[in-house]
């Protein structure tokens, strides 16, 4: 009964999670697409209600995880999503939805998991893209936030200067001016372009290893109707022979046997 009502809890608890996520993305999409402030005016209270019950949600999971240093790494877009500053970290809470989904093989369920969702785990895992990508964004955001800091430009530009620059693009239309934008400047210069040089020969390592897994996988399904084919045709040979063998099979010499009875 115990046991129940806890998996019931859990159950609500987690129904609300996905709601004031949602929630929290709508509120996003209006303060993107309309311009309307999060930080004053009557969405000031929702939006810092919701942050509240996030950043306590992510506390206690913290306090609870047996190992503190899987618990950052798994959850560092939760961590991420808690940035304040600007509504588009508020996307990021949907991989905190994407956990409950995992938690409840809600996937499985509606026959979505299998041979899609396993590939889809060795490339983030097994090949660890997901923890370079994880560094890349941390180091992407945290740079942005620095440098808005020190050039007093909006986040929204210093991201788009922080992406520019890693990606080796830099367009040029943001520069730093002081002397602090341009030691974190070189920062992202000499990390963030190493971290996303990793992620793109990873990718390429990924794809190029299943391309060889496939041409082998056929190389051996061949090998294997070769060996079948040459497997029957040996049976083949071998029935015929029994079978001329048993007819050619020489009559027993009678005459011997006379000479041997009259000696």
């Amino acid at each position: 009964m115990k046991r129940d009502s806890m998996k019931l809890r859990i159950l609500l608890y987690n129904i609300l999670v996905v709601s004031l996520a949602l929630v929290s993305f709508v509120l996003a999409i209006l303060a993107l697409v309309t311009k309307i402030t999060l930080s004053q005016g009557p969405y000031r209270v929702v939006f810092t209600l919701i942050w509240l019950f996030f950043l306590i949600d992510y506390l206690v999971r913290f306090k609870r995880a047996k190992s503190k240093k899987d618990f950052l790494i798994s959850n560092l877009f939760d961590l991420i999503a808690l940035i304040p500053s600007h509504p588009i970290f508020i996307f990021f809470r949907i991989a905190r939805i994407y956990t409950i989904v995992r938690y409840y093989n809600l996937l499985w369920r509606f026959g979505l998991s299998g041979k899609f969702t396993n590939a889809l785990h060795k490339f983030l895992y097994d090949t660890g893209f997901i923890y370079l990508l994880s560094i890349s964004l941390v180091i992407l955001i945290f740079s942005s936030l620095i440098f808005a800091s020190f050039e007093h430009d909006s986040l929204q530009n210093s991201l788009w200067w922080a992406i520019s620059t890693a990606t080796t693009v830099g367009y040029g239309d943001i520069t730093p001016k002081t002397d602090g934008g341009k030691i974190i400047s070189a920062v992202l210069m000499l990390g963030g372009i190493g971290f996303i040089g990793l992620l793109t020969s990873t990718i390429t390592d990924f794809f190029t290893s299943q391309d060889t897994h496939v041409d082998q996988t056929e190389a051996l399904k061949e090998l294997t109707k070769q060996v079948n084919h040459l497997s029957r045709q040996v049976n083949q040979m071998q029935k015929e022979l029994k079978k001329e063998q048993g007819q050619q099979k020489p009559a027993p010499n009678r005459s011997h046997k006379k000479k041997s009875g009259g000696h």
